[in-house]
């Protein structure tokens, strides 16, 4: 397999187009807070942080002796706040159906393949490169049941020097499927504190971290939904995360993905554990009628994945305890989900962050993502239709993310002092976008033509076109996968 490797961090200078949104900027600030330097650059220190932005016409004598870059354009690292790892090879599965006919039919049987530790080698190392491929330089990974898989997974990102929060994915119930994919109770909560003490907190070197809420690589407790564990399983999650979550461990799961009046996730859940509402299960409050049963796992690193029919009452309680939604447009279409409601949700105060969702999204980059988002909420009925502005989906794809997993203060933007996380576009790499940029008419306004070419290059971004990536500093560079093996028969004749 082909791998992936980190530069050593020198001081030297980024120059080109940079796009990013300053400061602490909330959703509501994105539009003001939007910076854009038509010929910025950006000082690396040799820390691999960032110690100065601005115009290149205006770099301080200090810097001029550095080695300088150049791009078309420099944006913030993307972050991904949900995807799944043992899905790498699971895109555009044909499941028939929509989420519980797909997870049953598709998944549940691909996951299970990663009991084999030399394929989950393989899906490991394929994931991260995948992830240097379209500069996803932060993630919030759903892991896979087996440890052996999730040793690899974070193995891989040591050594590729990408930010990975992760945990194995919990279940201890389910369908015939998932079988292979399920522990007992007391096995499945000592897995994840062995996952805990092996993992998190750990730098690319694999030592422990001064701060471990601030590591390179981190640990979540994964419970898959609501659906994949019992009221035992919550209770024993909510006393082991009360007791780990001041080293900064995470929660993440799913919530309200799919509704049907013939019985779809959200109605599935409320039948099952006879409550209020399908948060109440994760709120410690598991028992029928929505009594408590145990400790909350709500909080200020819970990103709960998609929260497309949550009520007011639920976004609400989201809000209050500063959790976040892992937004994912791509694969809500794809199994036929609906749609989050941009206005209702982003009203309540809660952060909203761009997830994949690979493998239900088929799409890895988050532009792509965000290309999506914008199309799905201008389609929403009525007045709660909205064109998002291009600063909206910036913000969305970068320092939101780094907002919902709690980082905001250490990534998400080109702010002095941050580590530079930089993804490098040179569109040459993409000749349709390239003849976009270049032969496109632009508002004679400068600002506003800044905007509408944000716009466009979001929308239009293709992987070829992101020329390298830096995480703290470090040009992590991703080497073709070698495929001498040969592609799996899997389903081919003969």
């Amino acid at each position: 397999m082909g791998r992936l490797h980190r530069s050593r961090v020198t001081a030297r200078v980024l120059r080109g187009h940079l796009f990013h949104v300053a400061g602490d900027a909330r959703l509501a600030d994105a539009v003001a807070s939007l910076v854009s330097l038509r010929d910025g650059a950006l000082v690396i220190d040799e820390a691999g942080r960032i110690a100065w932005t601005g115009s290149y016409a205006e770099l301080p004598p200090a810097y001029a002796g550095l080695a300088v870059t150049r791009a078309d354009f420099l944006l913030p690292g993307f972050v991904d706040t949900h995807l799944h790892y043992p899905q790498v090879h699971a895109t555009a599965a044909y499941g028939g159906g929509r989420l519980l006919d797909w997870l049953d039919r598709c998944i549940f049987p691909t996951e299970a393949r990663l009991a084999d530790e030399e394929l989950a080698v393989r899906a490991a190392e394929d994931f991260v490169a995948r992830r240097v491929a379209v500069g996803t330089t932060t993630a919030l990974v759903f892991g896979s049941a087996f440890p052996a898989a999730q040793d690899a997974l974070f193995r891989a990102h040591a050594a590729a020097g990408l930010r990975l929060v992760s945990g194995r994915g919990i279940q201890t119930v389910g369908p015939a499927s998932a079988n292979p994919l399920i522990t007992a109770e007391a096995d499945a909560l000592g897995l994840v504190v062995d996952e805990i003490e092996r993992w998190h907190g750990r730098e690319a070197d694999l030592t422990p971290a001064a701060d471990p809420s601030r590591a390179l690589l981190q640990v979540a407790v994964v419970p898959r939904f609501a659906l994949s564990v019992t009221r035992e399983t919550l209770a024993g999650l909510g006393e082991l995360y009360r007791d780990a979550r001041g080293s900064g461990v995470y929660v993440h799961t799913h919530l309200s993905e799919n509704s049907s009046p013939q019985g779809g996730e959200v109605e599935a859940v409320r039948a099952m554990y006879e409550v209020e509402s399908y948060l109440d299960t994760y709120d410690g409050r598991f028992h029928p009628g929505s009594r408590v049963g145990g400790e909350s796992l709500l909080g200020r690193r819970s990103v709960f994945a998609h929260a497309v029919h949550c009520t007011d009452a639920e976004l609400a309680r989201l809000a209050e305890t500063q959790s976040s939604i892992a937004h994912c447009p791509t694969s809500q279409q794809f199994l036929g989900s609906g749609t989050m409601p941009w206005r209702r949700t982003t009203a309540a105060g809660v952060t909203v962050a761009a997830g994949s969702d690979v493998g239900a999204g088929d799409r890895w980059l988050i532009p792509g993502v965000l290309n999506d988002a914008y199309k799905v909420h201008l389609s929403e009925p009525g007045a709660d239709a909205v064109a998002l502005h291009p600063a909206e989906l910036l913000h969305t794809g970068t320092l939101a993310g780094a907002q919902a997993l709690d980082l905001d203060d250490r990534i998400g933007n080109f702010d002095v002092g941050k580590d530079a996380d930089v993804v490098l576009i040179d569109v040459a790499g993409a000749p349709a976008l390239a003849r976009r940029l270049e032969a496109g008419s632009w508002p004679e306004d400068p600002a506003e033509a800044d905007v509408a070419l944000l716009f466009t290059l979001l929308m239009e971004l293709a992987e070829k076109a992101i020329t390298s990536v830096v995480v703290k500093g470090h040009e992590v560079e991703s080497r073709p996968l070698d495929l001498s093996a040969g592609v799996l028969s899997i389903g081919r004749p003969g």
